[in-house]
């Protein structure tokens, strides 16, 4: 067994391995096996059960995406109810099945505590290289109701990250039902 105190799981996709010497620009990671990982900055595939020196450039920590992950990602923002109705990017990590739940709620208040809230749930199938978009449960004051995804397939012939956005991308408008978006 691994004694891994330097680096950790942030939910069940992300690989986090924070950079904790001084004026260090690389350390070591440990990938851990029966995962693949893609680098979360360039999309850069890494196959599991190793360790490597990867690089840690000042500006940012390294992150990793396991396969099969699905990780929405906005615009940046100020405050809670800043551009609520931007565009989400879903990078969809393949390689493996996953599964993503987008939650939602008002973000200023206590509501959700009542029930005002909405999850948007998402599965993605690699056999079929399917992302379903199930149907949306539950709602809130000022909810967004025509929400604009834009989907990104990450794959080893199609790296694409933070630093290298994808050209292979596809919109579509969800209205809260149930719809579903092949891999091209």
């Amino acid at each position: 067994m691994l004694d891994l105190g330097d680096q950790y799981m942030f939910g069940p996709g992300l690989l986090v391995a924070p950079v904790y010497k001084y004026k260090a620009r690389s350390r070591e990671v440990y990938f851990p096996e029966n995962n693949g990982w893609y680098d979360f900055y360039t999309g850069k595939y890494t196959a599991g059960g190793q360790k490597l020196l990867v690089e840690a450039p000042y500006e940012r920590m390294p992150l990793y995406a396991r396969e099969g992950s699905i990780l929405p990602v906005g615009p940046e923002i100020q405050y809670a109810s800043e551009k609520p109705e931007a565009p989400l990017t879903l990078m969809v990590y393949t390689g493996k099945d996953g599964e993503f739940a987008l939650y939602e709620d008002e973000g200023t208040n206590y509501q959700y505590e009542k029930g005002a809230s909405s999850i948007i749930p998402m599965t993605y199938t690699e056999s079929s290289g399917t992302l379903e978009i199930g149907d949306r449960k539950g709602s809130f004051p000022g909810m967004v109701e025509n929400r604009i995804f834009q989907v990104v397939f990450v794959d080893q012939n199609n790296p694409s990250g933070y630093d290298k956005p994808s050209q292979k991308v596809i919109t579509i408008e969800y209205k809260g039902q149930k719809t579903s978006i092949t891999k091209p």
